[in-house]
């Protein structure tokens, strides 16, 4: 069996789905349970249903998003019925796995088993991430400075969890910081000499066990960088452009969930989009499949001031539209995808195991 297709169906087992489903049950229903909050399920019959629609009409407008910039960065070869599926199974294999690995490198093969030739695959996956890390690179220290420390939360919290947390914020901002500009001198400054710097450092004592998959990682930066070269002002503002769109469509989201239940001023909107910043930043380095568990824990802490007895409510109301109908979506596209791009009759027999 083609290489490509057993990784592809090894990322998207049953198993993969599984976890992250009964960890985010598990979370939430600990929320109900641990408070004897179970009676707070009626509160949903007070929410503002406009807003409601609201919420999953921003959702519906960023995935168009979303599609349009990858159908743009691929210059219009994936059609809009392609890009459907790309975006679709890459929010799959995010859901399915930890934030900190996200599903770029499925994303890789999706795209070249889309007809996109690897390197092209290899440098609109890197460029993504690069312009979704510069946007958050760009953004916090924004929100900082516009909120004045109050993007923290402070809710219900022992301060030295606070404190604990701004040092997780700080870490991870400078990690992804550290990270994208390295991509950024790989892909755009001097790919050659990153490969070589890669094999430098391989080459000293235990590291040497990773020479090899720095000399792949090395070549792919490569090619990536040689496909990237040469694109005009309105590639780059047309990607930079439909980064900032989708983002910005994803926090306001909760917003609109957040002022389904309760009355919202413009400053406090401005203040929910900002710690929703800070909040994913946070949630880059989660170690479960999709956060999963770990968002639902860490959310009332975050928003529980705007929501008081609402919050737990909200924050199963936000999985329910960000992230499950994902898990199911990608299981109704997965099938239909792998059998288009592999082969019918072998798909579905191997899909049946």
């Amino acid at each position: 069996m083609d290489q490509n297709k057993k990784t592809i169906l090894k990322s998207f087992s049953p198993v993969k789905v599984l976890i992250p489903v009964l960890l985010g049950l598990g979370a939430t229903a600990w929320l109900f349970i641990k408070d004897d909050r179970l009676s707070e399920l009626k509160g949903i019959t007070q929410a503002h249903l406009g807003w409601l629609f609201a919420a999953v009409l921003v959702l519906i407008i960023r995935d168009l998003g979303y599609m349009y910039r990858i159908r743009s960065l691929t210059d219009k070869f994936l059609t809009w019925r392609n890009s459907l599926d790309v975006i679709m199974l890459w929010e799959f294999a995010s859901a399915i796995t930890p934030s900190v690995v996200g599903g770029t490198a499925v994303a890789t093969i999706i795209l070249n088993k889309e007809g996109i030739p690897l390197g092209k695959s290899l440098a609109y996956v890197m460029f993504t991430a690069v312009l979704d890390n510069m946007f958050f690179i760009l953004a916090a220290p924004l929100v900082l400075l516009a909120t004045q420390g109050q993007v923290f939360p402070t809710f219900d919290l022992d301060p030295s969890f606070v404190a604990n947390l701004q040092v997780a914020f700080y870490v991870s901002y400078m990690l992804i910081a550290v990270y994208t500009f390295l991509m950024i001198y790989a892909l755009f400054v001097r790919p050659r000499a990153f490969k070589w710097l890669l094999l430098k450092v391989t080459s000293w004592g235990f590291l040497r066990r990773w020479r090899v998959g720095a000399f792949q990682h090395g070549n792919e930066i490569m090619w990536a960088s040689q496909q990237l070269k040469g694109k005009d002002f309105n590639y780059w503002a047309r990607a930079i452009i439909s980064t900032i769109f989708v983002w910005s469509a994803r926090y306001f989201l909760l917003n609109c969930l957040i002022a389904a239940f309760t009355d919202v001023t413009f400053g406090e909107h401005m203040l929910i989009i900002s710690r929703n910043l800070i909040f994913w930043i946070v949630m880059l380095v989660a170690i479960t499949p999709g956060g999963a568990g770990i968002v639902e824990m860490a959310f009332p802490s975050f928003f529980g001031s705007f929501l008081g007895s609402f919050s737990t409510i909200v924050v199963v109301l936000y999985r329910l539209i960000t992230y499950y109908p994902y898990l199911l979506l990608g299981s109704v596209f997965l099938p239909r995808w792998v059998a288009k791009v592999f082969g019918r009759p072998a798909a579905e027999k191997e899909l049946r195991r």
